[in-house]
């Protein structure tokens, strides 16, 4: 972890993200960014991606409606809200404002789950290439997060992306066949991975996206 030395731009954002650095800030009120270079690094499996037969049988029932890139900034904010098992957020205002910028650039996106009008969940990050930068996620509703991050996979999947980050691995990941990667190893993987000719797509058909979660490995609930 290194203490920022010089003023964040979204441009400053991209070059660090391909060579494997993030900014993160230590309270949603703090004033100072850090750049992380974790030794293991959390990656999701794209060819791999682990589906439990539960949420497989709960994606069948759609119990949302997923969409992409239609509430960025409620999704970013909703990141960044106060929940109880989780108080505190790394999401402060810069980190704010420079996402939203990345996103307005075309670089940033997001997947959200509605219940009707009501946004209940998502997720958001940065593609570069063929590598997507998972940055966080929240759920107002049970499965609303899990089913978010099922489309995104599927979704960077038809796109021809090569490489999930998920930056850490921690115990709600790890259903889903993410893997700690060494900090040597997960550079070789982002650095063929940013250079592959991908493009993040907003808008897929409902049937093509479906098809492709029922290829994913489906284990035990």
């Amino acid at each position: 972890m290194s203490r920022r030395q010089m003023d964040i731009t979204p441009e400053l954002m991209l070059r660090a993200y391909r060579i494997g650095l993030f900014p993160m800030a230590e309270s949603r009120d703090a004033r100072t960014l850090y750049w992380l270079d974790p030794e293991q690094r959390g990656v999701i499996p794209l060819t791999d991606f682990h589906l439990s037969r539960r949420l497989a049988r709960r994606m069948r029932q759609s119990p949302y409606r997923v969409t992409a890139n239609r509430a960025f900034e409620r999704v970013i904010d909703e990141c960044a809200a106060p929940r109880p098992s989780s108080p505190e957020s790394w999401i402060n205002a810069e980190i704010r404002a420079l996402f939203l910028a990345l996103h307005e650039q075309g670089h940033a996106h997001s997947i959200e789950s509605w219940q009707g009008e009501t946004i209940v969940g998502g997720l958001y990050g940065v593609a570069i290439g063929g590598a997507f930068f998972g940055e966080s996620m929240f759920s107002r509703a049970d499965d609303a997060s899990k089913i978010a991050l099922v489309n995104l996979v599927a979704r960077l999947r038809l796109c021809g992306f090569t490489l999930l980050d998920a930056q850490f691995q921690t115990a709600h990941l790890a259903q889903f066949g993410t893997q700690e990667v060494p900090r040597a190893i997960y550079k070789r993987m982002l650095s063929l991975a940013v250079d592959v000719p991908a493009e993040f797509a907003s808008e897929l058909p409902d049937d093509v996206l479906a098809a492709e979660v029922a290829q994913l490995r489906s284990g035990p609930d």
